[in-house]
């Protein structure tokens, strides 16, 4: 076994020195086939839809490429070359770097075990075989460009090909398959060396690309033409030198120096180079570290980014979010509640206890002398602390701000994010409140104009009957319910592993399988044999009076229709006590729940000595919002109300400040612009969408004029300086 350890640290040494000699050899094609960089603009989207190793390499070669004249972002040229063999680096590589990682992490830790060793060795096999192929394919486009003949035939003597990689595979599955794990090794390593073998062409036909006329001239003296073997392309005039990245010009330089000094002839120099790249070579950890050094360096830091599960909001992304909490907040003060705002962090004691399993995402702080506190989980018990710290025994609140959960990052799922909720505290007519709320979150839907969803309802002490009916033990009802909440993610049978019996679970499966229309399925259940187990039960007796009462008030409401009854629905949270309900969108975009609440009528007891009921709902806006993102990716959208733009030709910044002060004291929304050149103003005011401009020159200036410009119809006419104001309060009043 120790044998085999140190065959699989040496592999590790190998295979690490691999990924960042492999992405220089990448950057070096990249430049050579004037590639399109987009595929390597990938920045953390705070969601880990986008694997951090992804993101390290796009950055690695960004590093190596920064001010580059060859390979460029898209939006610089559709002359770009995009194929998958240049796409699909970052993810390559990034698996590539993954693996290696995988296997070091287990070689620190296992001693005896070969089946982990060779199932971490067996990963790295495949993702080698993929960078592999990916810089096989680059080395052949390379070849295809370089003005050197004699390179061609130099390589095909390597014999290097998909099919000796597909084969050096074949062999390590066998023998991973018979656990011959010293056998796996040894055949990873065959397929390793054959990867750093092509990775070696890649960066020799790449440089020969970039730099092989000159290069091959200077050695021989600048006489070009026949060189030893190998047919150097004459060229009239001298090339024009075409300007590297920062990163890629310093090996490019060291691979020169190197080969300058060494043997005559295309043979020997191809030689020389891809003994450079040799990792048993003398010199190859010169190489390496320089390649490190350049990553590394202070001036090639890596590109700024948000920590994970966070995101920045782009003016367009600002755009969509203003107007979505514009309409929910209309939404909310029409149904007569009033703003509150509560700290950021709450008492570690205040959030404690309250969130079932989810307890452990709360987010703790470091000890600030002596009071322990955690960021807000949510915004609810915040409120409850609230009503009981002032001893309140009625209120009605909307609260929109940010909460944080500690949770590993998902496409979807956040660290930070914004909640918006609507409670009501206080004894009222009995559903009124529970009405209310389900009401508000109906027309908050509705307003922001989403498309189709769903309101699943439950009640809290029905499931409880459920489950008491079905034999679960009290002590259980929380945990089960939190795996039932989860049946839209896991499957049943998961449900079935919180150690009930058979019999039990398959009670259970009957009530929380049923969902229909509200009105029609509580009068199905009220007269069949599920109800009239329900109706001996107390408490699901009442909680089904109180849906009847809920269903109705809906109905008359002309809401109901969204609304779908769900034994199914648990909610996880501990402190619920009475009705649940949860929104769904039913459109293309897949975000999970997008609202829910439900009545919680002893938490804010917990905080006094009053027992206040509540109900409350809170929007899930993250999801929302995008959603309203992808329905605006074919609309315009405005990042700024911009009304006027005050467009002043010359360099008067006077003149444009004394006209657009004028406007902003009559509260027109309005910004200048000073340029020498009108087509910059127009160009400017067509790309941000302002409506209208306000053109001024000397010419203006000297007549007492100004010209009025309209942007959609282009239209433009002169009017007297002094009516400006008048006339596009007007005009503005015509074309808000």
């Amino acid at each position: 076994m120790s044998s085999l350890l140190e065959s699989c640290e040496l592999m590790d040494q190998s295979s690490s020195a691999l990924s960042t000699v492999a992405i220089a050899s990448a950057a070096l094609s990249c430049e050579a086939a004037r590639a399109n960089l987009s595929a390597f603009d990938l920045t953390d989207s705070g969601d880990g839809s986008v694997s951090k190793e992804d993101i390290g390499v796009s950055s690695d070669i960004k590093v190596l490429l920064n001010g580059s004249k060859l390979a460029v972002s898209s939006n610089k040229g559709d002359d770009k070359v995009n194929t998958d063999s240049f796409s699909k680096i970052p993810v390559v590589y990034g698996n590539v770097r993954e693996a290696v990682k995988s296997l070091h992490s287990v070689i620190r830790v296992v001693s005896n075990s070969g089946e982990k060793l060779g199932g971490k060795v067996l990963h790295l096999c495949f993702e080698l075989r993929n960078l592999g192929e990916g810089s096989l394919e680059r080395v052949r486009s390379n070849l295809g460009s370089v003005g050197v003949e004699g390179l061609k035939g130099i390589f095909e003597k390597e014999c290097l090909s998909e099919e000796s990689l597909r084969n050096g595979v074949k062999l390590a599955v066998e023998a991973g398959l018979e656990k011959d794990y010293v056998k796996l090794v040894k055949d990873v390593e065959l397929v390793l060396g054959i990867v750093w073998k092509i990775v070696a062409w890649e960066a020799v036909t790449a440089f020969f690309v970039l730099e092989g006329v000159e290069f091959l001239n200077e050695k021989s003296g600048g006489k070009g033409g026949e060189f030893d073997g190998g047919n150097v392309k004459a060229e009239k005039k001298k090339k024009k030198k075409v300007l590297l990245g920062k990163g890629t010009s310093v090996i490019v330089e060291m691979i020169k120096d190197r080969l300058m000094s060494k043997g005559e002839g295309l043979e020997k120099i191809v030689e020389e180079f891809l003994s450079f790249l040799d990792p048993k070579s003398a010199d190859f950890d010169g190489l390496l570290k320089k390649v490190k050094e350049i990553l590394e360096s202070n001036e090639s830091r890596r590109i700024p980014k948000t920590p994970k599960g966070t995101r920045d909001f782009a003016k367009e992304q600002m755009t969509i979010r203003k107007k979505a909490f514009s309409i929910i907040t209309k939404v909310f003060e029409r149904h007569c509640a009033t703003a509150l705002d509560t700290p950021a962090f709450e008492l570690k004691e205040t959030l404690t206890g309250k969130y079932g399993e989810d307890s452990k995402l709360i987010y703790d702080l470091a000890d600030q002398g002596g009071e322990l506190c955690s960021l807000r989980y949510d915004l609810t018990v915040p409120f409850s602390r609230y009503v009981a710290m002032n001893g309140l025994t009625s209120f009605k609140r909307y609260h929109i701000d940010k909460v944080w959960r500690r949770d590993n990052p998902s496409k979807g799922r956040y660290r930070e994010f914004y909640q918006c909720d609507f409670d009501i505290a206080g004894q009222y007519e009995k559903m009124g409140p529970d009405f209310e709320v389900v009401r508000i979150l109906s027309e908050v839907l509705n307003a922001l104009n989403i498309g189709d969803y769903e309101i699943k309802l439950n009640h809290r002490k029905l499931l409880d009957g459920v489950l008491e009916i079905c034999g679960v033990p009290p002590a259980k009802f929380r945990t089960i319910c939190s795996s039932i909440d989860k049946l839209d993610k896991q499957s049943f049978e998961q449900v079935e592993e919180k150690g009930l019996s058979v019999e039990t679970a398959d009670k259970i499966g009957t009530f929380v399988k049923i969902r229909g229309p509200p009105l029609e399925l509580l009068s199905k259940i009220m007269g069949g044999t599920e109800g009239s187990e329900l109706l001996k039960h107390n408490a699901s007796k009442e909680a089904l009076g109180d849906l009847s009462i809920l269903f109705d008030a809906l109905y008359k409401s002309r809401c109901i229709d969204k609304v779908v009854f769900d034994l199914s629905l648990a909610r996880g949270l501990d402190y619920y006590t009475g009705v649940i309900f949860e929104a769904a969108f039913k459109g293309g975009v897949q975000v999970g729940s997008i609202g829910a609440g439900g009545r919680y009528d002893n938490l804010i007891g917990n905080f006094g000595t009053k027992q206040v009921p509540a109900v409350g709902m809170s929007l899930g806006i993250e999801r929302v919002l995008t959603i309203m993102e992808e329905k605006a990716q074919n609309q315009a959208v405005r990042a700024t109300e911009t009304q006027v733009l005050v467009a002043v030709l010359g360099d008067k910044l006077a003149v444009a400040a004394e006209l657009v002060s004028e406007l902003w004291d009559v509260d027109i929304k309005a910004e200048y612009k000073v340029h020498k050149k009108v087509m910059k103003h127009i160009e400017y005011a067509i790309d941000s969408k302002i409506p209208w401009m306000v053109i001024v020159g000397e010419r203006e200036l000297n007549e007492g004029i100004v010209k009025l410009k309209n942007i959609e119809t282009t239209t433009e006419e002169a009017i007297p300086r002094s009516n400006l104001v008048g006339e596009l309060q007007q005009r503005l009043k015509l074309n808000p």
